[in-house]
């Protein structure tokens, strides 16, 4: 379940933050907003996840380490139970007070005298032992076991000593090479990345191309009515709001109805490209009073000749 949630929230991060560029490229602000926020939350998922495996780890730990310690406690206490002494003699009870199993008694110097006695013993036995001993017994043993040796260089062949070794690992220049090509691509995409987001969502003035005017068609729908005036009044409050998103100044711009909720745009003098993709993503994206806009298709119109 942990690795299920890790790829689903990886997958959703991936997703969200492509989506997040694309609609910053497309101009469309409100559906970059809803990734960006949709981003943060799946980026908090996963590190409540992360942080939920590790509290769960330490809850486990620390749940062993009580048991453990319970059970140490339970057999110290058992060991502390009373149970018969095993050295009553040591004790100041009467001949009385002992029952009738135990009636001979040990007497300690006598113990005393009997270890020391053994161990003079074993003293002398090791030192008759070490000076009768001979390296000819020795000998004799290491030519028998001589067959069972292991091979000069060992099994693998000869093994590199410590002194052998060197102190400081050597230099790899590949891997270095390798890891500082990979550093310096990385930095690189990201410069050109943000540059590349940077100039497709720059406001600035372009060049107008040379046509007389830019038409944009696109049909509007409001939910919970069919009626043409509501249509009529989204249409226009989504359009006074979209073509004051271009860079250029146009002073010059019409709607016109078709039918069935389909309206046409006309601006004079014509857009760039950069200010029509603008004003596609505004229309495509804004909403206003319930209403919905879908562009249908844009060009550019001609001068008369």
């Amino acid at each position: 379940m942990k690795y299920v949630s890790y790829l689903f929230g990886t997958l959703s991060t991936v997703a969200a933050a492509v989506y997040l560029v694309v609609y910053l490229y497309r101009w469309e602000w409100q559906r970059a907003v809803i990734c960006g926020v949709l981003l943060l939350a799946v980026e908090g998922f996963l590190i409540c996840v992360i942080l939920i495996g590790r509290m769960s780890r330490l809850e486990r730990r620390l749940s062993d380490a009580d048991s453990r310690v319970e059970e140490v406690r339970r057999r110290l206490e058992h060991s502390r139970e009373e149970s018969v002494r095993p050295f009553r003699w040591l004790g100041t009870d009467t001949r009385e007070d002992l029952d009738g199993s135990n009636r001979t008694f040990v007497f300690v110097p006598i113990l005393m005298v009997t270890g020391a006695a053994l161990s003079g013993a074993a003293w002398v036995i090791q030192r008759i032992a070490a000076v009768t001993a001979r390296p000819g017994a020795e000998r004799r043993l290491a030519g028998r076991l001589a067959g069972l040796a292991a091979p000069p260089g060992g099994v693998r062949g000869a093994v590199l000593q410590l002194e052998d070794r060197p102190a400081v690992p050597p230099a790899r220049p590949v891997r270095l090479l390798v890891g500082t090509f990979g550093a310096v691509a990385g930095v690189v995409l990201l410069v050109f990345g943000v540059y590349w987001l940077s100039d497709a969502t720059e406001t600035r003035e372009e060049a107008r191309p040379d046509a007389a005017a830019t038409t944009v068609v696109f049909q509007v729908k409001v939910h919970g009515t069919s009626s043409s005036a509501a249509r009529e009044l989204a249409a226009r409050d989504l359009w006074e709001s979209c073509r004051r998103s271009t860079a250029a100044t146009n002073t010059g711009a019409s709607l016109g109805t078709l039918e069935n909720g389909v309206y046409a745009g006309v601006i004079r003098p014509a857009l760039s490209s950069h200010d029509v993709m603008r004003l596609r993503g505004c229309l495509s994206d804004a909403v206003a009073n319930r209403a919905r806009a879908s562009v249908l298709g844009d060009g550019q119109a001609e001068h008369a000749h």
